[in-house]
């Protein structure tokens, strides 16, 4: 993760930890010897792969001669410098002040001591608490009215959306599966999209072209990650939204990847949460596809392996495909175009020649499958069309 924004690896190795220790984490030889691996590579920060408290983050420092951050921090570095537009700014310092006020607080306990005076007068200590914890609350609660409104605005657009009858497909996956490279090369945009961890954090939506349909619009998501941080996930709910009023939803997997099963575990574990699904192997809320990405990066034997595999799945839609290369991108296209189609039926509709406004309705939001002459009626000529339609946008053509 820390390549993700530039930092150099000095040294990285794996410290036992038979108990946790509450002043340090790690026991006080294992900490002397951290001392001497940031002597010798010349480490500037060091990185702990887990959860620290103020106080351990605080101690290790005062050993270390260091700057010492936590999983935590690490991961709310990346998504500040990745966050690109307003909102992802917003979200990523939401998350920030709810991570620093509760370390904050626990910063100060040493001042606790202090506390005296009678009734509600407290001492410095107490005082510089709740200054400080003041502050965080008040821009806190600044920062979720802003993100309050951008939701009711991706709302309206979602409103929007929905009157313009064109579905959606949400792109989801552990951070780093190819999403953003799926999504320019279905779209032929230019998003963001790199070897790197986050390289999302904005929602971005374009509209693609798919068999049966005049466009649908496909929506890249934030990655997800194990054991994402709380606030994280709360600051990014917002975003997260969109997946959830999506028709279709690509769970884009990193087939090249060693821990592809355990990554999706932990995705499938995300969109519990949000609702998607219920956890106990039910039907999906929306319809879920997996595409295995990266099949460029496999191995024959291994693709025979994960073929057999995905025809034992059967009443799974599985797509292989390479975003770099292109391979399997049609078939993902004819297969989105046949799942956003399914519940669709042919209909004989006739209507006056001059009727434009239907007839272009028709051709942009149905397929026409055959146009004949009708012959005279009362408004004129006359044609007859018949159009494959969905239930959805059959109710819309009689409405108008």
């Amino acid at each position: 993760m820390a390549l993700a924004i530039g930092i150099e690896i000095a040294d990285a190795f794996v410290v036992p930890l038979r108990e946790p220790r509450p002043a340090t984490l790690f026991g006080a030889g294992q900490v002397d010897n951290i001392a001497v691996a940031c002597e010798q590579s010349e480490a500037e920060l060091v990185i702990v792969d887990g959860a620290l408290s103020a106080i351990q983050q605080r101690n290790l420092e005062e050993r270390l001669k260091r700057k010492v951050i936590d999983r935590t921090g690490l991961i709310l570095e990346i998504f500040g410098e990745r966050a690109a537009t307003a909102e992802g700014r917003l979200q990523v310092e939401l998350a920030h002040l709810d991570y620093q006020a509760g370390r904050l607080v626990r910063s100060w306990t040493h001042l606790e001591r202090q506390r005296g005076g009678f009734g509600f007068l407290g001492g410095p200590g107490e005082t510089q608490i709740e200054a400080d914890r003041r502050m965080i609350r008040d821009r806190m609660a600044r920062i979720r009215r802003e993100l309050e409104q951008v939701r009711r605005t991706r709302g309206l657009h979602r409103d929007r959306r929905e009157k313009a009858p064109w579905p959606v497909v949400a792109l989801v996956g552990y951070t780093n599966a190819g999403k953003s490279t799926l999504f320019n090369r279905l779209t032929g945009a230019d998003v963001m999209a790199e070897d790197l961890l986050f390289a999302t954090l904005d929602p971005t939506m374009r509209a693609i072209r798919v068999p049966g349909l005049e466009k649908a619009i496909i929506s890249d998501t934030v990655g997800f990650i194990s054991d994402l941080p709380t606030q994280l996930v709360a600051a990014f709910r917002a975003t997260l939204e969109e997946v959830t009023a999506a028709d279709i939803v690509l769970h884009v997997r990193d087939m090249a990847n060693p821990d592809t099963d355990q990554q999706k575990r932990e995705v499938l574990s995300v969109l519990v949460d949000l609702g998607l699904l219920d956890g106990e192997g039910g039907e999906p809320a929306v319809p879920i596809v997996e595409v295995w990405n990266k099949w460029d990066l496999i191995p024959s034997d291994r693709r025979a392996e994960l073929r057999k595999i995905a025809e034992s799945r059967a009443d799974e839609t599985i797509v292989m495909v390479s975003s770099l290369t292109g391979e399997g991108c049609e078939s993902l296209l004819e297969m989105l175009g046949r799942e956003l189609t399914a519940d669709a039926k042919v209909h004989s509709i006739t209507l006056p020649a001059a009727d434009g406004q239907r007839l272009a309705f028709l051709h942009a939001r149905g397929e026409v499958l055959e146009s004949t002459d009708a012959g005279e009626g009362v408004d004129g000529p006359q044609i007859r069309l018949s159009v494959r339609l969905s239930p959805r946008e059959l109710g819309r053509f009689s409405a108008l």
